[in-house]
């Protein structure tokens, strides 16, 4: 199959709906255990730059794991890897749930707790990293060129959704009151329902047998092998280095933020998790506003959603650093996360733009990876964050202001438009015909 070759059948829309569920229990949980996550180490005395590093180990293996997970799926098919996906997330997720549990019964000293945490949280990012790629490839197959970035935004908007519910939700899974345990196990029923849902409802790619035919190809005949190792693509590589640098940036000041809520309001741990959940809501909620409000309204193409989003989220990194008052550091976030919410479905679909069909696992597992190694330097900041407060957000500004340069230097990032506008001439052509696919 070829980007060339007749449209590929749409999406279902109940197909389309399992994979966005996917998507945002994943996000829900994620984000629901960053927001959780400061009230958790403070409650188990176990220092701040070791509670944001529980997520590093967990990075790592999400890094090296996706690339593999990405030509399985090809192998193995979309929704198998969906499966293992989810169940290493719930897995995880109810491992986390006990160690936390042990720990706020003192059956353990907190540096035992923390390394039982790494452990924990290790599990999905091993094997929670199989559904990332194998979601993204299933999408991609059913949208054309003009299609995708709309698809992507789609997407992406299961990531926000999921951040929108994940805080608000997980103070209702405190039962009883302090049980900061409670929300991992809420988590992980949730991840156990998804399972069973994809498990009986969602049909296998129609694309599986071609995709698998391939991967077997390549298997037996190096020739057949495309392109260049996927770090060193120039199709591919200058995404990654922008979405990387995005994640870090963004990674950055979500690990942040509930320490500077609890120390800026001079609240109990406890206390303060209804103050972070309210900021993340509001960060959430700006986010998708980005991806499923001005993404259509603007008609914006991937270069466009590159360079406004670092724009946009400079000014709200740079809010959060001076921030004198709960509500601004509130405003800041949710305009940072505007930002983020147009930049990541730019990169996102650039990169799937810049692959043929035959590509999009390989191209999705390298985003997938790109989204996950960047965990590793948040202990790095939220270290600087204990020191000086506002040098965490300013260096993930000046980052930012460097991205934006970026996107104005490179040749692939500012050609991608013209590569897309080869089948269409604007992103949102087929927006009106979303009632036959992608919704």
């Amino acid at each position: 199959m070829t980007d060339l070759a007749d449209p590929p059948p749409k999406l279902p829309r109940r197909a389309f709906g399992i994979i966005f569920a996917v998507s945002m229990v994943t996000a829900l949980g994620n984000t629901g255990l960053i927001s959780v996550l400061p009230v958790i180490g403070r409650s188990l005395e176990v220092p701040d730059f070791l509670v944001s590093a529980i997520f590093s180990l967990s990075a790592i293996l999400w890094a090296v794991s996706s690339p593999y997970w990405a030509k399985t799926s090809d192998l193995r098919g979309r929704k198998p890897l969906m499966l293992l996906g989810l169940g290493g997330f719930m897995v995880s997720m109810i491992c986390c749930g006990v160690v936390v549990t042990a720990g706020l019964h003192h059956l353990a000293a907190p540096m035992v707790i923390f390394g039982l945490l790494l452990v924990a949280r290790a599990i999905f990012g091993l094997f929670g990293a199989a559904s990332n790629p194998a979601t993204q490839a299933y999408v991609a197959e059913h949208t054309s060129r003009e299609e995708r970035t709309q698809s992507m935004a789609n997407l992406a908007g299961a990531f926000g959704l999921g951040t929108v519910v994940g805080p608000f939700i997980a103070p209702l899974f405190i039962i009883p009151r302090d049980n900061v345990a409670g929300p991992l196990f809420g988590f992980a029923v949730i991840a156990a329902v998804m399972l069973f849902v994809v498990y009986r409802f969602l049909p296998e790619s129609p694309f599986a047998q071609e995709a698998r035919s391939r991967a077997l190809q390549q298997q037996s005949d190096p020739k057949a092998r495309s392109g260049p190792p996927i770090w060193r693509d120039p199709r591919l590589s200058p995404f990654l280095i922008y979405g990387f640098l995005v994640s870090v940036c963004q990674t950055a000041q979500g690990q942040t933020l509930g320490f500077l809520i609890i120390d800026q309001m001079h609240l109990t741990p406890s206390r303060a998790q209804e103050f972070i959940a309210v900021a993340m809501m509001f960060g959430a909620v700006a986010g998708l506003l980005a991806q499923w409000g001005v993404i259509r309204m603007f008609e914006l193409g991937p270069k466009a959603l590159m360079r406004w989003g670092v724009a946009v989220a400079t000014i709200g990194m740079v809010l959060v650093a001076v921030a004198a008052s709960y509500p601004m550091v509130v405003a800041g976030y949710a305009i940072s996360s505007l930002g983020f919410g147009l930049a990541r479905p730019g990169f996102t679909a650039g990169s799937s733009l810049s692959v043929s069909m035959d590509e999009q696992a390989r191209a999705a597992g390298a985003i997938a990876a790109v989204n996950g190694i960047n965990v590793i330097f948040a202990p790095g900041f939220v270290w600087l964050y204990e020191h000086i407060a506002p040098l965490p957000f300013l260096i993930a500004a000046a980052i930012l202001v460097g991205l934006m340069i970026y996107t104005f230097t490179n040749k692939t990032l500012r050609d991608i438009d013209l590569q897309q506008s080869a089948q269409a001439e604007t992103i949102t052509a087929a927006i009106g015909r979303s009632d036959d696919g992608v919704p």
